[in-house]
Order: structure tokens, then C-alpha cells, then sequence
């Protein structure tokens, strides 16, 4: 049984100092990016930006880079790979968060990026964030 978020936010012991300032998610399902969202926070995370489209997204990091994000590959009508070619090329690291498992294409130039399966435990969200915070 996964541990709930208050489970996962009173077992965190974050100074901040571990984990990215700034994070974005990219995420059209409003009720998975307020359970990310609370769940950066609760890792110490300072300022959390969520945003469901490929435009918004786009327009978010041209207003404020972010230090790492977190990208649904799937969302409404379209993929999240145009904000991962412009994550790559700021040489911000992200992570592939996704529902469907290995059916999901990632494009070649992206094999390498890792992935968060959906619902994706606190744990490997965690990880996620330290092996960012190690580069």
C-alpha cells in the first residue's frame, strides 16, 4: 500500500538544500498536479509552477527557466516532447511522467530521459529530484 502524502510529507526531512529550487509541471489532469505539487512542497521545494499545455509551458520557461520538471507525456490533444526539446536545449533536466507504461513512444533523441510511472510513489519522485540535484 502506497503511504498517503501527509504519510510522505511527515517522513520527509528536507533542508531544501537536496532538491531544486524551482520546478514546473506540465500535467492536464488538475487533481495528479495538485498531489505533485504537494508532495515538491513537501520534499522542501521552494516554488512549484504547474501548467497543462505545450504553449503554456513553453511561455513559462521563457518567463522564468525552471530547475527541473516534471512532463506528462500525454496531454490533451497533444505530447509534451516540444517542451522537452526545449528543456534539453536550456540544459534543464526533466523527467517523463506517464500513465501508460512501455506502449508510450518516446522519441529516439529522448530514450535516455527517465521516466515516473503513473501514480508514481513518493519514493521514486524523490529520487527523481535528488538525482537532479547530484548533476
Amino acid at each position: 500500500m502506497q503511504p498517503s502524502i501527509d504519510e510522505t510529507m511527515q517522513r520527509a526531512s528536507f533542508d531544501g538544500s537536496d532538491v531544486p529550487a524551482d520546478v514546473l509541471i506540465v500535467e492536464d489532469d488538475p487533481i495528479i498536479a495538485i498531489d505533485f505539487e504537494e508532495r515538491l512542497l513537501g520534499f522542501g521545494v521552494k516554488d512549484v509552477r504547474t501548467v497543462a499545455s505545450v504553449a503554456r509551458a513553453l511561455d513559462a520557461i521563457t518567463d522564468r527557466a525552471p530547475d527541473f520538471a516534471l512532463l506528462d507525456v500525454e496531454l490533451v490533444r497533444e505530447t509534451s516532447f516540444a517542451i522537452a526539446e526545449r528543456l534539453v536545449a536550456l540544459k534543464i533536466p526533466f523527467v517523463f511522467v506517464t500513465g501508460y507504461g512501455a506502449e508510450t513512444r518516446i522519441p529516439p533523441e529522448f530514450a535516455g530521459v527517465p521516466r515516473l510511472q503513473k501514480p508514481c510513489s513518493s519514493d521514486a519522485m524523490e529520487a527523481a529530484l535528488r538525482a537532479r540535484a547530484s548533476r
